[in-house]
């Protein structure tokens, strides 16, 4: 798979700082990213989209609909990117009005174009019931026009940010590491490896999906299977799901027992005839530390 074809889109404020900080990992894919003012992320090499035009000083702050409207409206600027785009990671925040409104429809457009649509949609705090309603409400559409929705909660995710003295809204490691993890297992040689068809055929699974991501020492499995489960993700019990993708990435240490080890304590929840499809790969610059990513299909709330 080439680098042309994967496209990292972010949607909205908080989407567009975390789709560039993920794009600046250097995995090489391509980055876009769209909102309805012009205080984009500073980056060298990602196009920006703004939802109006330069006379027009009216954002879209609590109407996705307006923002839906402006996203439509941008059909053919999008083309030229979802033409050539066979995975689209779209990254956006949900209960405001640039991302709630215009993440559904740009996933739709890319479904149109035959893309597979990756979704990572932070939901609001409890804190914060209106937005919380609106995010509720538009979710459905996006996981719809989506193969896979990854429901990020905001309050855990705060919640482990204070844990480790960060910001969580200038840094998601987790958003970061999970996007760079899965743009690298599509397009880097391993000694397993894993491609777009391996993806698509878990996603095909009926019911929910979502995705997994956790580092951890090599010496410490233990670790490494917290991090992984720890994920901040809104409440779903994965247990029981009938599809997985497993990419294990470490450094030189890594050996075939500790992939062998990490593969069957994190598929051990999954039902038992599952499709597992397993990738491995050694990045020398993870001297010391393995990361998985796991991608979750099928899973129903029985």
């Amino acid at each position: 798979m080439e680098s042309s074809q994967i496209l990292i889109v972010g949607i909205g404020g908080l989407g567009c700082t975390w789709a560039s900080r993920a794009h600046a990992r250097g995995g090489g894919a391509s980055l876009l990213m769209i909102d309805a003012d012009e205080s984009f992320p500073q980056t060298e090499d990602g196009h920006i989209m703004r939802l109006g035009h330069t006379l027009d000083q009216l954002g879209c702050a609590a109407l996705p609909p307006l923002a839906e409207q402006r996203m439509r409206g941008l059909a053919s600027r999008t083309r030229p990117f979802l033409e050539n785009a066979e995975l689209v990671i779209l990254v956006t925040g949900l209960g405001g009005g640039t991302g709630t409104g215009a993440s559904h429809e740009f996933a739709r457009q890319a479904k149109l174009h035959g893309g597979t649509v990756l979704s990572i949609a932070a939901l609001p705090f409890s804190q914060q019931p209106t937005r919380l309603k609106i995010a509720t409400a538009e979710l459905q559409r996006l996981e719809h026009h989506s193969d896979v929705c990854v429901q990020l909660s905001l309050e855990r995710l705060a919640r482990q940010a204070r844990t480790r003295g960060k910001d969580w809204s200038m840094g998601s490691e987790w958003v970061e590491d999970l996007v760079d993890g899965l743009v690298r297992t599509l397009l880097s040689m391993g000694l397993i490896n894993l491609d777009l068809m391996d993806l698509r055929a878990i996603v095909r699974q009926p019911g929910a999906s979502t995705m997994l991501v956790g580092s951890g020492h090599h010496d410490n499995l233990k670790e490494l299977f917290e991090a992984t489960i720890k994920a901040p993700l809104a409440p779903m019990n994965v247990g029981g799901a009938r599809g997985c993708l497993l990419q294990i990435e470490g450094g030189l240490g890594m050996t075939i027992g500790q992939v062998d080890e990490i593969a069957t304590a994190l598929t051990s929840a999954v039902d038992s005839e599952a499709q597992v499809i397993l990738g491995a790969r050694v990045t020398p610059e993870l001297e010391g530390i393995i990361r998985v990513v796991m991608l979750l299909s099928g899973i129903t709330d029985d």
